[in-house]
């Protein structure tokens, strides 16, 4: 299936929602994405990827990889204006969570605030939404997943945060008596955690429609894991590979690669295939149709696991101790397109074999090249070398792990690299041009799609890194510090570049000449 319709080109950004400036300590769906929009719009650009939406751990320092469901959206996304708009807050009481505009996210900070505010307006709301038609339909249509998120998050906090282990055995091993006396006793906080998902998927959903209205669309991101002391995992955890007491077997990681000489030991519980197979793939087809009906296109993390994981002892230090296992292979995609087409980009970066390849190209999935891996003494050969780049892939300057392209240039390049990319743009790149001499290699590349994350578009340093892999503190809180960042001279430069490569929205009034 083609990513773009009728073979045209196309443009987009990255950026997560928690990094759009916001007066709340954290950017959010609220007037900042409608800012986006409007920028998009005249930048040319027709996708907006973002990491996953899910609520993530902040014992695992906030990662959106890492999260309490594979289904339920961040509580922190959440915007207070569009509360105030609704009707849930009145207008001067999120004043009570503003903080001073910066460049970094305090989660501390801004979970209190966001918290205050949702139960405030939950307190407010409670008693009507036996009979707000909206919330209850939301209720209806999402129970399979949110009635066991709602209760584990309910109970998690009555227990103060503890992981799912450490509960009383009868609820840790969900006894129906146990679960029908805290369902009971945690009626009022278990209705609180719903009406928080209500807010977080009609602000979505309203979001997703506007982007449609002007002709864009929005690309959603899965982790393939979960993590350990998820909803997922306490409430299904024959799904997984643990022992008699509900502890991982063996956990997820990668092999050393490029990010890390001793590999990435990611910690999280691995699936039981073969339970899963039995099944009929049906935990994971209801994932990946879920998160299709919220997004355009799903790119799904670490794609190269469905032909063949990394599966690391769990108390090995390192994940240089693992080894290969296989996947579920096409089977679990075959069940998946049951539903219909799959609207995947793979992200098959890493250690890539022939049978990951095989496998993406056998559903016509897109893959993912990163000009980044490009540079060096193997870029005649690379898969990321820019003229190397198939018509079915989706070109980034980075992505959410790498540097920005900037620090890249200044801190990890080398004479050689910084003398490809000259040659490759026909001219010398110092630090100060080489983010936009990566996009402007990406938007002419013959991928069907091209992307770049904002601090590329922005131009910014190191200080700028959403994620260095591979360490658990300092991630995840870079942010936007206001509106002036998205200025008209940056979205006519975009433009100009679009209609250069024939990646522009196709009906942008904006034509070059020289």
């Amino acid at each position: 299936m083609p990513l773009i319709n009728e073979g045209r080109r196309a443009a987009g950004l990255l950026l997560h929602p928690s990094s759009l400036y916001s007066p709340y300590g954290i950017g959010d769906l609220g007037p900042a994405a409608r800012d986006l929009i409007k920028f998009m719009k005249k930048a040319g650009l027709h996708y907006w990827q973002v990491l996953p939406l899910v609520p993530g751990s902040p014992g695992l320092g906030n990662s959106p990889y890492s999260a309490f469901s594979a289904f339920a959206g961040n509580p922190l996304l959440i915007s207070p204006d569009l509360m105030v708009r609704d009707g849930w807050l009145k207008g001067p009481e999120p004043r009570a969570a503003e903080s001073p505009a910066t460049d970094r996210v305090d989660y501390e900070s801004a979970t209190a605030a966001k918290n205050g505010l949702i139960d405030l307006a939950f307190e407010r709301a409670a008693d009507r939404l036996e009979h707000h038609g909206a919330f209850q339909d939301f209720a209806w249509h999402n129970g399979t997943w949110m009635n066991d998120f709602a209760i584990f998050m309910a109970a998690k906090k009555h227990f103060g945060g503890r992981p799912w282990l450490t509960w009383p055995e009868p609820l840790r091993r969900r006894d129906e008596g146990a679960l029908r006396e805290y369902g009971s006793a945690l009626a009022r906080p278990i209705l609180r955690e719903k009406f928080a998902q209500f807010l977080f998927f009609s602000q979505l959903a309203e979001l997703t429609a506007l982007l449609h209205e002007e002709g864009l669309g929005l690309i959603g991101d899965a982790a393939i894991y979960v993590n350990h002391d998820s909803s997922d995992v306490w409430a299904q955890p024959h799904l997984f590979h643990l022992d008699a007491e509900g502890r991982p077997l063996e956990v997820a990681g990668v092999p050393p690669d490029y990010y890390s000489r001793t590999g990435q030991l990611w910690g999280h519980p691995l699936f039981n295939w073969q339970v899963q197979r039995d099944s009929g793939f049906d935990w994971w087809k209801n994932r990946l149709w879920y998160s299709l009906k919220l997004y355009d296109w799903l790119r799904l993390d670490h794609f190269r696991a469905f032909a063949a994981y990394w599966a690391v002892p769990a108390a090995a230090p390192t994940a240089a101790d693992g080894a290969w296992r296989p996947g579920p292979g096409a089977d679990l995609f075959q069940a998946a397109e049951s539903r219909g087409p799959l609207k995947i980009i793979a992200e098959d970066l890493g250690l890539i074999t022939p049978d990951v390849t095989a496998l993406r190209r056998q559903f016509g999935f897109p893959g993912m090249r990163v000009l980044q891996f490009a540079f060096g003494p193997d870029l005649p050969y690379s898969l990321h070398a820019p003229y190397r780049i198939e018509t079915d892939n989706a070109v980034y300057s980075a992505t959410h792990d790498n540097n920005t392209s900037r620090g890249w240039h200044r801190r990890e390049s080398s004479a050689l690299i910084r003398r490809q990319l000259s040659e490759l743009s026909g001219r010398r790149i110092n630090e100060e041009e080489a983010a936009w001499a990566l996009i402007r290699l990406a938007w002419l590349s013959p991928g069907a799609l091209a992307l770049a994350p904002v601090q590329d578009m922005l131009n910014l340093d190191e200080s700028a890194r959403l994620n260095l892999p591979g360490t658990a503190l300092g991630n995840w809180a870079w942010k936007m510090t206001g509106p002036e960042q998205f200025s008209p001279a940056l979205a006519e430069r975009l433009a100009d570049l679009g209609a250069l490569a024939g990646r522009d929205n196709f009906d942008h009034p904006n034509i070059l000449t020289y």
